[in-house]
């Protein structure tokens, strides 16, 4: 594959839920928090006299602290050294992540992508079968949250900065290298377009296009959360264990998880995450900085983009400190209301007939190209398997802890076949709608003759396919606003997300804790952009992504093994 791939900074949608439904019983003070519900009716309770928090260090005013010894020290020091390291050498660092990210991708896209496909396979599996009705938090237990407000807390999740920053990228990106059709040099293909193209015909060049989008954001990243979501509302609300990635794997280790095969994997999933979380925050600052300057001319460079991550990182901790339900839910639902509002824009003031029509002409293209996409073996087109689909996969699977904890949280009362469902098939109709009206519109202009969204920067083709339709200036703004606000939400959120695992499965740590780590991420961020830019953000998600992979895998076992005990329990 090349070098620098031009369409590889993909985003985790996950970014995105939203914060105030995010972690388990918080407290609109955040001074405390109530325990999680004990299993209600006949289920497996897994006996163990390991006590939440027995391992943790805690600390008195002023620095009031409650964290795990050893996750949270191993997984400070890490990301201490690391960001003092790169900062210290970016020029040894920066071309050292490129070949990392490279490297992880070319020589391991198969085994992301046979993972993928076992996720999938897994969900649509249980959804058939008999342990589809077991319902997590015990036969007796009632959901928390109403239909309606469930599947919104799904949208909010399937809502997030990748939509944005890909929404028009991404399906452009592929159109143009389908139309164009296999280069090959040298007996070896440098294109970028998905399977084998479509040169010179525009039509199939399109559904090609949209097919690879939506495969990239439909079931396989869904299914990705969905296996952590399940895995930790099973072994929460049915098991009676603290929830954190070390309880899912009780069924393998035993008391172990309490030792150093649970740190590990709790480091890990700390990694995972952070890491994911530092992605996300320098390619936000990358479109936001590139909007900025569409809008008012400002240079977009290292300066501003480190001022941005700043700015989002003390919103985000301010949050932390003022709580959820004063600071980051108000704006969590102005966001989600400009979010529906653009959308709907772009579907009227766009060619929306062809929107519509190619809604349900994209699903058919998605459904008729899905095994081949899915095949990693047999295949020649390495550029878009491994520097599209390997890279989305690993990006996907380092926000899985962040994403799943917060499907976990809102999912209680459900049945798991109502909540593969709805997190399978939810979420991806609101990316496919959304990619469909953003990149849809964006092939239709350059059809049209404007070339300025195809020959514009990534971070910018959102901004000149909007500068195509009325009112330019108002729906740019609101597009910048919309990264910021979901940056913020997805930096106090996670910040949660992280703090719980570390402080033990404890959901009651201390503030102090919430803000070092939400400190942290923009640190981070800050350090990989210095460091290296945007390689070195996406090497580090995609280091974190392999290992995280495995455990994953284990999850999948994990939860057949404690679906089958839970069934035995109903009989």
């Amino acid at each position: 594959m090349s070098e620098t791939p031009p369409h590889e900074t993909p985003h985790r949608p996950g970014d995105e839920g939203r914060p105030d439904q995010a972690l388990p019983d918080q407290d609109a003070t955040d001074t405390g928090v109530e325990a999680l519900p004990p299993p209600e009716g006949a289920t497996e309770i897994i006996e163990t006299d390991y006590e939440i928090g027995q391992d943790n260090i805690e600390g008195v005013k002023p620095v009031a602290f409650d964290i795990h010894n050893p996750v949270f020290m191993i997984s400070a020091v890490v990301v201490v050294l690391f960001t003092a390291s790169t900062l210290m050498f970016p020029a040894v660092l920066g071309p050292f992540f490129a070949g990392l990210r490279d490297i992880v991708t070319s020589r391991f896209d198969w085994f992301f992508m046979i993972a993928g496909n076992i996720f999938v396979l897994l969900s649509l599996g249980l959804i058939l079968s008999p342990l589809g009705s077991i319902r997590l938090g015990g036969p007796e237990a009632t959901p928390d949250f109403s239909l309606t407000g469930w599947f919104s807390m799904l949208f909010a999740a399937g809502m997030g900065i990748g939509l944005m920053f890909y929404g028009v990228s991404e399906p452009l990106g592929h159109f143009t290298a389908a139309l164009g059709g296999p280069v090959v040099e040298g007996g070896v293909r440098t294109d970028w377009a998905p399977l084998d193209g479509a040169p010179d015909d525009p039509l199939a060049a399109r559904r090609l296009a949209m097919a690879a989008t939506i495969f990239h954001w439909g079931l396989h990243p869904w299914a990705i959360y969905a296996v952590v979501a399940l895995a930790l509302a099973l072994f929460a609300y049915n098991k009676g264990l603290p929830l954190t990635l070390r309880s899912v794997f009780y069924p393998l280790f035993g008391e172990r998880i309490w030792g150093w095969p649970g740190h590990v994997i709790d480091v890990v999933a700390v990694m995972a995450t952070l890491f994911g979380l530092a992605t996300s925050l320098g390619i936000g600052a990358e479109q936001a900085s590139a909007g900025f300057g569409f809008l008012f001319g400002w240079s977009a460079t290292d300066t501003s983009k480190i001022i941005l991550i700043v700015a989002i990182t003390a919103v985000a901790t301010a949050s932390v400190v003022l709580g959820v339900e004063k600071g980051v839910k108000r704006l969590s639902e102005i966001n989600m209301v400009l979010a529906i509002i653009l959308l709907f824009f772009v579907i009227f003031a766009g060619p929306t007939w062809q929107i519509i029509s190619g809604f349900f002409g994209n699903l058919g293209a998605y459904a008729t190209n899905l095994l081949p996409l899915s095949n990693p073996f047999g295949r020649d087109d390495d550029n878009f398997r491994q520097g599209w689909t390997a890279f989305y996969w690993a990006w996907w699977i380092s926000w899985s802890p962040f994403v799943g904890m917060f499907i976990a949280r809102v999912s209680r009362g459900r049945t798991v076949r109502q909540f593969l469902v709805a997190v399978l098939i939810v979420p991806s109709m609101i990316s496919i709608l959304w990619m469909t009206a953003f990149g849809g519109t964006a092939i239709s202009i350059t059809l049209a003759g404007y070339a300025g969204v195809a020959d514009a920067a990534l971070e910018l083709q959102l901004f000149q396919m909007l500068s195509q339709l009325p009112l330019t200036a108002i729906t740019s703004f609101v597009g910048i606003v919309l990264v910021i606000v979901f940056f913020v939400t997805s930096s106090d959120s996670g910040s949660l997300v992280i703090d719980t695992i570390a402080a033990g499965g404890k959901i009651d740590a201390p503030v102090p804790q919430r803000i070092f780590w939400c400190s942290f991420e923009g640190l981070v961020a800050i350090a990989l952009l210095l460091g290296g830019g945007l390689t070195a953000l996406q090497a580090m998600a995609v280091s974190t992504g392999l290992p995280f992979t495995l455990v994953l895998l284990g999850a999948c076992w994990a939860i057949v093994k404690g679906l089958l005990a839970e069934r035995r329990e109903l009989r």
